[in-house]
């Protein structure tokens, strides 16, 4: 049996899945909103926020912002210190949205999250899937968080490995310094040795 929900799991980068999502999505009823978790903001990034940005991607796209939506942030505001949004209230208003429309979330390099944000987050997803049954969500990572993720999303995951190959992480390299507008700044030696030393850490770090 297919399974209802899907969540993709990969090792590479998410931007092609996103542009190629944005692009599909163009002139239909299709939400896209996407996340890039990022190691060094870690400890300034919470699942409140995480979901709030998802959240506000989701309504900017919305010809009209539900009343709904529109209350709560009135209400918060008028609250002592005009504090943010709570999990809660996100997580329920994210269900409201993606339930009217088909919607996808990617979700970029979740290996980078937090523990401690990880398993909200993850829940929080959980209860969105559970409400809106045509939502996708995409998310990459190192290979040492897939068991999570299916524990988290109940086993409803689809996963996809993917492993960069030497020869086209060298393309890349070369395509990138012959860029380089500093000609003086690299001779032949040090380009020789960024293009032996560098494809190899990067397949370290999919083993």
């Amino acid at each position: 049996m297919e399974e209802k929900w899907q969540v993709l799991i990969s090792c590479d980068t998410s931007s092609l899945v996103i542009d190629s999502l944005c692009d599909r999505a163009r002139g239909q009823d299709v939400a896209v909103a996407c996340f890039y978790f990022d190691f060094a903001a870690q400890k300034e990034l919470s699942s409140t926020s995480m979901l709030g940005a998802l959240l506000k991607q989701v309504v900017g796209g919305l010809d009209k912002i539900p009343g709904e939506i529109v209350r709560a942030y009135e209400d918060q505001k008028r609250a002592i210190g005009g504090r943010g949004l709570r999990l809660s209230d996100i997580v329920r208003m994210l269900q409201a949205t993606s339930s009217e429309r088909r919607t996808f979330i990617c979700i970029d390099a979740l290996d980078e999250c937090a523990a401690r944000h990880q398993v909200k987050l993850l829940g929080s997803l959980n209860q969105i899937l559970q409400k809106s049954p045509d939502t996708r969500i995409f998310v990459t990572g190192r290979p040492h968080i897939q068991a999570e993720i299916g524990e988290r999303l109940a086993g409803r995951v689809t996963s996809v490995s993917i492993t960069p190959k030497r020869d086209d992480i060298i393309s890349y390299l070369r395509s990138r310094l012959d860029e380089d507008t500093i000609r003086d700044a690299m001779d032949s030696s040090l380009r020789a040795d960024i293009l032996e030393r560098i494809p190899d850490h990067i397949s370290e770090m999919y083993a």
